[in-house]
């Protein structure tokens, strides 16, 4: 159990039957009154974010979330199929599931699989990946005084913006948290 009073950030909790992830938190000491915690919350199962204010005396039990790095096989029409790198047992998770966590990842790349009592809400992909870029215009001389750039299509299928002097075939490294073009390899 811990109490509101030693939040930290990143600390996951389960408050009202929900799995959250504290993003903020702030220690309140008003002039007048008792003092109190104000949370920034996200749920780690479907994504909202709400915020709330706590006694620091309130106790949480601590959520466990477990994460797993897995291999990324291929994907079966709604269904994308995943290997514990350790064990070997194979998995399969919905689109839904998943959803846009595998733009930037090809197959045979390690991503991490997360899941609480064993049900799995979501997919991390490695926060950097190198592609190579299969379609993209050429880069034009003359209005670049702005960092002008061009959309280019990676391996993946995924859109990035890059600049101009990227041609087709390069290799370029991609935040995948942003989805934006950081340098090329």
């Amino acid at each position: 159990m811990i109490s509101a009073g030693d939040f930290k950030n990143g600390l996951t909790l389960e408050i009202d039957g929900n799995v959250v992830q504290i993003m903020e938190f702030q220690h309140v000491k008003p002039g007048k009154g008792a003092a109190f915690v104000r949370t920034k919350l996200k749920n780690v199962i479907n994504g909202g974010v709400v915020e709330k204010t706590f006694r620091p005396t309130e106790k949480f039990p601590q959520a466990r979330i477990d994460r797993v790095d897995m291999q990324y096989l291929y994907n079966d029409g709604d269904l994308y199929y995943f290997m514990n790198n350790e064990t070997y047992d194979q998995i399969a998770i919905d689109n839904q599931t998943v959803g846009d966590a595998l733009k930037f990842v090809k197959e045979n790349e390690t991503v991490k699989v997360c899941s609480y009592n064993g049900n799995v809400f979501a997919i991390e992909a490695p926060l950097f990946v190198e592609l190579d870029i299969t379609d993209t215009e050429p880069g034009f001389k003359g209005d670049t005084a702005q960092g002008a750039t061009k959309p280019a299509t990676v391996e993946t299928g995924a859109v990035v913006y890059v600049p101009l002097f990227v041609d087709q075939g390069d290799k370029i490294k991609i935040d995948t948290r942003t989805g934006e073009y950081l340098s090329r390899v």
